[in-house]
């Protein structure tokens, strides 16, 4: 059932400590806090609770857990540790008092986090621009022109090759026999694991002869374990439902060859796909393709993430455009004029070809447009921060749900990161401004001093500044 309503008491307790009295309330972490919508987020988790049972987890708590992990770029682990010893992340979190345990497991974030889904997560990026619009981090026009790019989400999985992945099916294999009591007549991991390492040392050395023998061993092995498998269980309805889907895995890289239509690079993640980017140094990166927008021209606080999205089946760059300019329309309510792309946008399907503008485009490009085109770029960056500062650059998310989940929470942890930044700088101008305003009307005109030292010095200047010092012996 949804989680009792936080009372806030009127008065103190004499022997908790609240964070309001031991935290500075200007700091910005506490001002993005006070200005996020609860309460609006908390009414849009409503329906992941029960009707009936004990009271859940309050949603203020797992929502700003998830959000201060990818502001912060750490693990489930880090900011759970770091919320008991840090006052501003239990703030953040909506505690009233200074805790000194975790209120619950670590396990019930990665929970919490498949219950979200995607649409959730949708909520949070619309969150943040709007709390950048109150802010007046942002604004109406910016939104009006966009720049829209892909890159590759690499998932959590080491290089595949076909030797190592027929050699991890043998073990998967191996191991769900000796669960559900099958005996083999040869399990063949031994040989298997050396043929695994002398593959390796002969391609080293460049005899690919000898490696291809090797690799073509741990190939037999893996169909002569399949088909006992096949033989032991037939007539079982119960162990052919248990081993359906390693079966259906373990065939799949049997046959596997380059110019196979249904591919596996990994055995844990079946969703990872091959995408090449035509990159020097990474020829093929294996993750899913992603989809990222952003404003043209930069905002007060910088170039916030309008849209991001996870891209499965490896589709054209240009196909993507349509569904991505209406789910930006959606979030933002501001449908863009013009869109900046690159060259791989080339036959595109969105439904106002006169506002797209392609790198390189000559037909239909005017001085000021053509100016604008340069703009393009500014999304390489911010790419580059989303997997460098964020968790875009590796993947460690369960499925294709996952790999949006992590997309969408790592875009709106940099937007958030980018409020943070802005309200540092806010309240600091602000305070810049009121104290020269103070020595301006309340300091001015200069007050002169005179007092004579010991050595008949003269002090000359205004209050609190020296401007001159003479000595006179």
């Amino acid at each position: 059932m949804k989680p009792k309503a936080q009372d806030v008491p009127a008065t103190d307790d004499l022997f908790r400590s609240r964070l309001d009295h031991i935290i500075n309330m200007r700091h910005e972490l506490v001002k993005l806090a006070n200005r996020i919508d609860w309460s609006h987020l908390d009414a849009e988790a409503a329906p992941f609770y029960a009707e009936e049972g004990r009271p859940g987890i309050p949603t203020r708590l797992m929502v700003g857990l998830l959000v201060l992990k990818h502001m912060f770029s750490l693990s489930d682990e880090e900011v759970c540790a770091r919320w008991e010893y840090d006052p501003y992340f239990q703030y953040f979190c909506g505690e009233v008092y200074f805790q000194h345990r975790f209120p619950i497991e670590r396990s019930s974030l990665s929970h919490w986090r498949k219950r979200l889904g995607e649409d959730f997560c949708e909520k949070l990026i619309q969150e943040s621009l709007r709390v950048a619009f109150a802010a007046q981090a942002l604004s109406q026009r910016e939104l009006k022109k966009v720049v829209v790019d892909t890159t590759v989400q690499p998932k959590a999985v080491t290089y595949p090759t076909e030797a190592k992945l027929r050699f991890r099916a043998l073990i998967a294999l191996v191991r769900l026999a000796r669960t559900h009591h099958v005996t083999l007549r040869q399990s063949y991991v031994r040989v298997a694991k050396r043929a695994l390492v002398m593959s390796g040392r002969y391609r080293h050395a460049k005899q690919m002869k000898r490696a291809k023998r090797q690799e073509r061993f741990i190939q037999v092995r893996l169909g002569r374990v399949i088909r006992d498998i096949r033989r032991q269980i037939q007539g079982d309805e119960d162990k052919q439902l248990a081993f359906a889907e390693a079966l259906r895995k373990a065939n799949i890289l049997f046959w596997q060859h380059r110019d196979s239509p249904e591919k596996l690079y990994s055995w844990h993640a079946i969703e990872t796909e091959c995408i090449g980017k035509g990159k020097a140094d990474k020829p093929y990166e294996f993750g899913c393709k992603v989809s990222i927008a952003t404003t043209a021209h930069p905002a007060k606080a910088g170039h916030f993430v309008i849209h991001a999205q996870a891209l499965h089946g490896r589709p054209y760059d240009g196909h993507t455009l349509k569904p991505v300019i209406a789910g930006m329309t959606r979030l933002t309510g501001i449908e863009p004029q013009r869109i900046l792309v690159d060259k791989g946008y080339r036959g595109h399907d969105y439904d106002h070809p006169h506002r797209v503008y392609r790198s390189g485009q000559k037909r239909g490009v005017t001085a000021a447009i053509k100016k604008e085109l340069k703009r393009r770029a500014v999304v390489e960056p911010l790419i580059g921060h989303l997997k460098n500062e964020g968790h875009l650059g590796r993947n460690y998310l369960k499925g294709i749900e996952g790999d949006k989940i992590n997309v969408l929470l790592t875009a709106a942890g940099y937007n958030f990161r980018l409020l943070l930044k802005w309200l540092r700088r806010f309240f600091g101008l602000a305070a810049r401004g009121l104290m020269n305003l103070f020595q301006r009307f309340l300091i001015s005109p200069p007050i002169q001093i005179h007092f004579h030292s010991p050595l008949k010095g003269v002090f000359n200047g205004r209050l609190g500044k020296l401007d001159m010092l003479e000595l006179s012996v």
